[in-house]
């Protein structure tokens, strides 16, 4: 309750005094930072970019052809990550997202086993709620891997046709269901015969990333892999 309060407040303080970090909601000694560095250490990072068959790959065995996958962090309710996502995705902190795709980049540049990627590309968002946002947090992401690997993304290949229900509440069925017929491709020759790096925020079961994924391949990349911020295990 104490750190849920905490972080209300800090919600709160962020509308009049920017330089809250968004994992604790502590101030911030610097307008240039965004995360504290107690935030910043706790992070639980899985180092499943070192592991082939970690618990992310594994998720879309049987269901669709990747190369590699990884997640950066573990998800866990009530967390500083969770804040810091809730920050960038509802809380228009664009700011500490781009932070966080850069740590991606980190991670990903550190990878033995995930490299030779031509092209990342965000999960695209539907426009309406793009609108609304401001912005689709899987591209900010996306954004800060390439400022570190240089890399470069793309968010005009891919569209999201129609907007769907939340899958926060729904299982695997309810999730795949949902998704299915969803998404586009807008330019096949793009894509044809590259390593695709398909970006997301958090993954859970894989129904979206997925639904996305197929999509992908329809295009004839050479490969494809998938790269999360977190992995929410439950």
């Amino acid at each position: 309750m104490l750190t849920y309060l905490k972080h209300a407040a800090g919600d709160l303080l962020h509308l009049f005094y920017p330089h809250i970090c968004a994992g604790c909601g502590d101030h911030l000694p610097s307008t240039n930072q965004h995360l504290c560095v107690d935030c910043l250490l706790e992070l639980p990072e899985t180092n499943f970019q070192h592991i082939i068959g970690n618990p992310v790959e594994k998720i879309f065995y049987g269901r669709i052809k990747i190369q590699r996958a990884f997640s950066s962090y573990y998800f866990s309710k009530n967390s500083p990550l969770q804040h810091i996502i809730h920050a960038f995705k509802y809380q228009h902190n664009k700011e500490v997202g781009h932070q966080m795709g850069v740590l991606m980049g980190q991670h990903i540049k550190s990878s033995s086993i995930i490299n030779n990627i031509d092209l990342i590309i965000p999960m695209p968002i539907h426009t309406d709620r793009e609108n609304k946002r401001g912005y689709n947090q899987a591209a900010v992401l996306a954004e800060g891997i390439s400022a570190v690997t240089g890399i470069p993304f793309r968010t005009d290949l891919v569209i999201r046709k129609k907007s769907t229900a939340t899958q926060t509440h729904k299982g695997r069925g309810e999730r795949w269901k949902n998704v299915q017929s969803v998404f586009q491709i807008t330019d096949h020759q793009s894509i044809q015969h590259k390593h695709i790096l398909l970006a997301d925020d958090v993954i859970t079961t894989g129904a979206t990333v997925e639904a996305c994924g197929e999509v992908i391949l329809k295009a004839q990349p050479a490969s494809m892999s998938i790269a999360a911020l977190a992995w929410a295990s439950d």
